[in-house]
Parts: structure tokens; C-alpha cells; sequence
């Protein structure tokens, strides 16, 4: 018999190291202790308070909102619970002229770029108005993916024009599994566009776990086939996701090209207010250390310790939030409702004949 012939390659050894190299940046641990002091020393004491104060905004409008789409009074919508440190922590450390493209997700950060509440209830509702606002974005992507391309294109286009300002986006650990995300961020990559790709692994494609959506080890990984750097963050605490995305930015804006963000965060409930029911698909003791990981339980612990928070000046803001937004869904209730002949006159700029011809046939009803 022949001796053994020696291998080439040890895949079983390449295999068991994808993905080592990736450890979540973190500030704060899971009981709010600082573990980095180096980067804590970035913020004062009054950036801190604001950080907290986005994290209870969007809670208090994940509530408010949910209320308003169980009475009937909003369109699709897509619940944050849990996910307010990786959303609030990203989008502020981008500036007003950075592009912002969203998922449907991403009303929080289109609001926080410059949409009002009322403009975001509006989209929901399918209202044209609610894709007119004056933030420097496009609206909410349906489409899982498809805004990956679009930040790529927008990213080049700003790098043309020699802007000092940089495309962002979110997809969540789904999107990663669409041929879109690998499409902008090769395209990104291969032209060097100033973009930042952020993706928000909450664990779960709707009902599809994320460990069956792809044998990755890590997302993060994923953008290496891109040419592109990535890094992990601990998505559950919005000091690291604030620093790590204001780094990306300065790295992109500079002219090295895009980056890529995994932020580790959890959906706390349903994937949308359409209902479905997440105890089918996960137990409550996969649950339950995750919402002990809550973003503002472990930012409230080391604000409360400093003495710059309490939980009367929590309360009072949540009452403060809430009021505003009961007030925008009013403003939402006074728009003139769309008519579908409206609708359809928007649908192409030259209405094809069978368009043409169900804009007659409506505007007849609607007159009526």
C-alpha cells in the first residue's frame, strides 16, 4: 500500500478559525460597569444624559406606536423594542448632510435624521407625504436588501461630487443573507465609496433563527470578501455603537472606502405589527438573557450610580415623548386622505393605457 500523501490544505483548520478574530467593542457590560475606560473618557457627563435620553425616546415610541397600530390607526409597522442602542447609537454619529437609506425598521434613526413622527406615520400609512420629508435620505426600504445597492450607488455619487459626507444604511442579519447586501457592498468596495454598512444581527430573519440562515461564525465576516473592513459591536450598549460608528464614518469619509458594522442586538418581540407570534419560533429561557442585557436597564444602572439620572426624570420624559406623539398622529388624522386615482397618476410619469384607464374609471367613483 502507498504511503499517505500529505495535504495541501487543513480545512478543517481554516474552518475552525473563520471568524476568530472578532470581538464586540463594548463600553459597558451587561450590568452597566464601565470595561473600557479609555473610550468612556469620550463623553461628558451631558452626552451621557443625551444618550440616555435617545434610548428612552425610542422605547417610549416603540410603545405609543404599537398602541396607535393596534387601535387601527397606522399601516405596517415595524416594532424596536431591544434594539434602541444599536439604532440610536449609529445614527448619531452621523452628521445632517450624511445620506441615510433605511429598512423598514428605521423610522427611529429616519426621525432622529431629520423626518418628524408625523412624516413616519404617514409613511406607514402609505401616504405620499410621508416620503417627503426634509431628512437627506430616501425612504424606508421594503424590499430586504435592495437599500445595500442603492447606498452604494448614493455612496459614489458623493464621492463624485466631492462631498465630505458619507451613505449609511441598516439591514438586519436577514438582509445579509440576500444577493443585494454582497452586490452593494462589492460595488462599494470596488469603487471605494464613502459607506457604511451597518447591520443589525437581532438574531432573527422573522422566524428564521440566524443560525440557520447562514455557517458564517460571524456576520462581520462577510464584508471580507468585499475588500472591506468590518468589526462586531456589542448592539445592547449605545456608547460602543456611537464609537464605533463615528469611527466608520471618519474612516469613510476620508477616502478609504466603505465599512461594515455588525451591531449584536435582540428583537424583543414580533417582527412587525402584522402579529406574529415569536413563543413558535423561540422559549422564554432563550429569552431571558437578552432582556436582561436591556440597553437602558444597563445604561440607567451607570447613570443612576453617577447621580445624572433618576427614574422621576424618566418618567416625566416618557410622559413628555408620548404627549408628542399622540400630538403627531393627530397631525397624521388631519391629512387629506389619498385618493387611489392619485395614486395610480404617480405611478408612472406617462400612465400606461390600462393605467389611464383605471384613473378614469376611479376619479368617476370618487366624484360621486
Amino acid at each position: 500500500m502507498a504511503n499517505e500523501s500529505k495535504s495541501a490544505v487543513d480545512f478543517a483548520a481554516i474552518k475552525a478559525d473563520l471568524g476568530s478574530n472578532f470581538k464586540p467593542v463594548q463600553i459597558l457590560d451587561n450590568d452597566g460597569n464601565v470595561v473600557d475606560k479609555d473610550l468612556m473618557a469620550n463623553f461628558s457627563d451631558e452626552e451621557l444624559v443625551d444618550f440616555m435620553k435617545k434610548l428612552v425616546w425610542e422605547r417610549a415610541l416603540h410603545e405609543q406606536t404599537m398602541n396607535f397600530s393596534r387601535q387601527g390607526r397606522l399601516g405596517f409597522y415595524a416594532p424596536t423594542y431591544g434594539e434602541e442602542a444599536s439604532e440610536m447609537g449609529t445614527v448619531s454619529a452621523f452628521n445632517e448632510n450624511d445620506f441615510l437609506l433605511p429598512a423598514y425598521r428605521d423610522l427611529p434613526q429616519l426621525i432622529q435624521h431629520g423626518a418628524t413622527v408625523t412624516e413616519g406615520y404617514l409613511w406607514s400609512r402609505g401616504h405620499v407625504l410621508g416620503n417627503q420629508f426634509k431628512a437627506r435620505a430616501l425612504m424606508p426600504q421594503i424590499i430586504i436588501g435592495a437599500q445595500m445597492v442603492e447606498t452604494a450607488g448614493v455612496a459614489l455619487g458623493l464621492k463624485k461630487n466631492g462631498e465630505d459626507a458619507v451613505a449609511f444604511s441598516y439591514t438586519g442579519d436577514g438582509g445579509t443573507s440576500q444577493g443585494d447586501t454582497y452586490e452593494g457592498m462589492n460595488f462599494a468596495g470596488a469603487f471605494q465609496a464613502p459607506a457604511v454598512f451597518i447591520i443589525q444581527n437581532n438574531g432573527f430573519a422573522i422566524s428564521v433563527p440566524r443560525n440557520r440562515q447562514t455557517a458564517a461564525t460571524t456576520l462581520a465576516q462577510k464584508a471580507v470578501a468585499a475588500g472591506i473592513p468590518s468589526v462586531q459591536v456589542d448592539g445592547m450598549d449605545i456608547l460602543a455603537c456611537y464609537q464605533v460608528a463615528k469611527e466608520a464614518r471618519a474612516f469613510a469619509v476620508a477616502g478609504n472606502g466603505p465599512v461594515m458594522i455588525e451591531t449584536i442586538t435582540y428583537r424583543f418581540g414580533a417582527h412587525s405589527s402584522a402579529g406574529d407570534d415569536p413563543s413558535r419560533y423561540r422559549t422564554k429561557e432563550e429569552e431571558k438573557p437578552w432582556f436582561e442585557h436591556d440597553p437602558l436597564i444597563r445604561m440607567r444602572k451607570y447613570l443612576t450610580d453617577k447621580g445624572l439620572w433618576s427614574q422621576e426624570e424618566e418618567d416625566k420624559y416618557v410622559d413628555e415623548c408620548k404627549t408628542s406623539f399622540k400630538d403627531a398622529i393627530k397631525e397624521a388624522d388631519a391629512v387629506e386622505p389619498e385618493k387611489v386615482s392619485d395614486m395610480l397618476k404617480r405611478t408612472f410619469e406617462v400612465p400606461t393605457p390600462d393605467i389611464a384607464k383605471q384613473i378614469a374609471e376611479f376619479e368617476e367613483k370618487e366624484s360621486k
